[in-house]
Order: C-alpha cells, then sequence, then structure tokens
C-alpha cells in the first residue's frame, strides 16, 4: 500500500532538514558556510511546498485549518525565511541558529500528533471566509520571521560571550563599517585642506552581523504580526459580531505583539544593541511557544484545535 503523499512529503523534509542540522555544525565548527546545507533546506522548502499544494487540492480549502497543517505552513515559512536571511548574509551561523526550529516543527507534525489531527477535515462554517488566507497565513509568516529573528538573537547571547560588545553599526545598517581619520601629513600639516578625512571600509565581525540582521527580521514579523491582528480583529467581527473577545489565543498573540514592540522601543528609542534587546527578543520565543503551542494543545478558546483535553 502507497503512503500518504502528503504524509510522504513531510517525511522527506524531515530527512532533509534532518541531514542539514549535522552539516550545518560541522560547517560553523569550520567557519565556512555549507552550499550542500542551503542546498538541502532549499529542497525541503520545495517539498513542502508540493506537500501544501497537494494538500489544498485534495481538501479544497487553504491548507492551514488544523494543527498538522499549520505546523507544515510554519515550517515552510521557516526554512523560507531562513534562506532569505542566508542570502543577505551567507554564513554557517545562520543555518545553526534557524535549522533546528525548523526541523523540530516538521517533526512535531509529522511524528508526535496523533493522525486525527493529521487527518484534513472539511471547514466549520466560521473558517469558510476569505479572511482564513489573509489572516492565518499572515500571521504564521510572521511567527517564522519573528522564530527566526528571535533565533539569531539567541546566537547573538553566545557569541563571544566573553568579551563586551561595542557595536559600531546602525540598528537599521549592516555589512560595512565606515570609519573617518585625519589626514595628517609628516611634518604635522595637513595634507589637503579640501579633503581633511580619509575614509576607509571595516568589515564587522559575525555578532554584529548577526544583531543587525536579527533587529531587521524581527521588525519585519513584527510588520506581519500588527497586520495579523487587524486583520483578525476585522474577520472576528465579521464571524462573531465582535471585534476583540479577549480569547486565551488572541491575549497571547497581544501579550506576543507587546513583546517585540518593547523589543523595537529598546532598539530605536533607547539605542540598545547587542545582548540587551536579544534577552527581550528570547522571552517572545517563550510568549510564541505558549501563544501558539501552549493554547492549541490544551483545547481552551475559540482558535484551539485541541488535543490534551479533546474527547
Amino acid at each position: 500500500m502507497l503512503p500518504d503523499p502528503v504524509l510522504f512529503l513531510g517525511f522527506t523534509a524531515f530527512g532533509l532538514l534532518l541531514l542539514v542540522l549535522p552539516l550545518s555544525f560541522w560547517a560553523l565548527s569550520g567557519g565556512q558556510s555549507s552550499k550542500a546545507a542551503r542546498l538541502l533546506v532549499a529542497a525541503a522548502n520545495l517539498c513542502l511546498t508540493a506537500q501544501l499544494v497537494l494538500r489544498w487540492w485534495e481538501s479544497g480549502h487553504f491548507p492551514i485549518s488544523n494543527l498538522y497543517e499549520s505546523l507544515c505552513f510554519l515550517t515552510w515559512a521557516c526554512t523560507l525565511t531562513q534562506l532569505l536571511v542566508e542570502r543577505i548574509w551567507c554564513s554557517p551561523l545562520v543555518a545553526a541558529a534557524a535549522t533546528p526550529m525548523a526541523l523540530g516543527c516538521v517533526a512535531f507534525a509529522s511524528f508526535a500528533l496523533p493522525e486525527r489531527l493529521q487527518e484534513a477535515s472539511p471547514l466549520v462554517p466560521a473558517l469558510r471566509s476569505s479572511w482564513l488566507v489573509m489572516h492565518v497565513s499572515v500571521i504564521m509568516l510572521s511567527y517564522a520571521a519573528l522564530l527566526v529573528g528571535s533565533l539569531l538573537s539567541v546566537a547573538v547571547l553566545f557569541t563571544d560571550r566573553g568579551q563586551s560588545l561595542e557595536l559600531r553599526s546602525s540598528s537599521i545598517g549592516s555589512g560595512g563599517y565606515r570609519q573617518a581619520r585625519f589626514a595628517i601629513a609628516t611634518d604635522g600639516i595637513r595634507a589637503s585642506s579640501a579633503t581633511p578625512f580619509q575614509l576607509s571600509s571595516v568589515n564587522l565581525p559575525e555578532v554584529e552581523q548577526l544583531d543587525s540582521l536579527s533587529y531587521r527580521t524581527i521588525a519585519v514579523g513584527f510588520l506581519l504580526l500588527s497586520v495579523g491582528l487587524v486583520s483578525g480583529a476585522v474577520w472576528a467581527n465579521e464571524a462573531w459580531g465582535s471585534w476583540w473577545s479577549w480569547d486565551p489565543k488572541e491575549t497571547w498573540a497581544l501579550i506576543c505583539w507587546l513583546v517585540y514592540a518593547a523589543y523595537l522601543h529598546t532598539r530605536l528609542i533607547r539605542g540598545w544593541q547587542g545582548r540587551r534587546p536579544a534577552l527581550v527578543a528570547t522571552a517572545g520565543l517563550v510568549v510564541i511557544a505558549v501563544c501558539y503551542i501552549g493554547v492549541n494543545l490544551l483545547g481552551i478558546g475559540l482558535h484551539s484545535y485541541g488535543w490534551f483535553f479533546d474527547s
């Protein structure tokens, strides 16, 4: 008997990411990025893309209506975010930090969930809306960006732990640092009054690149999360006649928004860089875990897929 192609593609993505994990840490130990690891992540992303498209075709609705589908979509979004970040800065640190999250999501979906949560089922009336694609997909994309950005912040905490960080990059820029120096002649007189400054480029160390990339990734995720919350409020008003009902999922999503708003506040207003905002981003990882996995598995609220206490 042939296996379910949707589940088989999930197993294939798990196997590919499982191969990426040792390759990424091997590359990290050698200080060189692994092209093979990036190709395997891209192959896993293609498998997940085919899986989601096939599930969409089989079920007749956007494949994000149960916990299995949402975990697969989150894995797809995490691998896509990882590939985009590596395109900006090709470093083994990115793969070593981000791959475990994608691997954990697809492993949980493929091996931990009971079969009834892996099966496709018809949508309940409240979900038969065009807002399903808009709201849920944007929220899941925001989670992926926030998770990858926060994991890069965790990497900041463990990079050069014995040294104090003196970051020269701004919160927005990255790559090179322009250092100005006076051009002084040997006799103490300036060589040229027209060009009193000499600019030279200095490459930023890895920890500064990580700090800047984590900030930019989290900023994108925060923007998507804001759009997702607004679209969810509009959808809730359309479906239930209330913009906000303090459902557990809504409450934790608001807490998540506030945590990352605090992160951006410390970066933009207080001027924090390095380890202090990284601690705030690390706290965001815990909040996302509670908001996405905790509320779902406890089976409470209107947004829950249910499991532990589901009859």
